[in-house]
């Protein structure tokens, strides 16, 4: 049985940084592409940030360029998505997700995803 299991998410304000982490199991981490995603209050689920299987690639949405880092540890079957120069128009509940293809991600098609963690920031 896969499982994602999201953390680190809170109330910081605007300028603040946060460190979420998403801990899988049921798969192997290293053949996967993973990703984030967040939904804020009202409004379509957006794609984050995502890298390859091999971590090598990422890619980010536009908005989070420069400020959010995406990273891995295989061997701990983590993910970790950095958040620096946090905006009020953050806030979300984010998503860790996993799919053998990065594109499935980026459009949202993947096939696997957790419970999320609400990122609050104020202003």
């Amino acid at each position: 049985q896969v499982q994602l299991v999201e953390s680190g998410g809170g109330l910081v304000q605007a300028g603040g940084s946060l460190r979420l982490s998403c801990v899988v199991s049921g798969l192997t981490l290293s053949s996967y592409a993973m990703g984030w995603f967040r939904q804020a209050p009202g409004k379509e689920r957006e794609f984050v940030a995502a890298n390859r299987w091999g971590g090598g690639s990422t890619y980010y949405t536009d908005s989070v360029k420069g400020r959010f880092a995406i990273s891995r540890d295989n061997g701990k079957n983590t993910v970790y998505l950095q958040m620096n120069s946090l905006k009020p128009k953050d806030t979300a509940v984010y998503y860790c997700a996993a799919d053998p293809q990065v594109t499935h991600l980026q459009t949202l098609g993947h096939d696997y995803w957790g419970q999320g963690t609400q990122v609050t920031v104020s202003s």
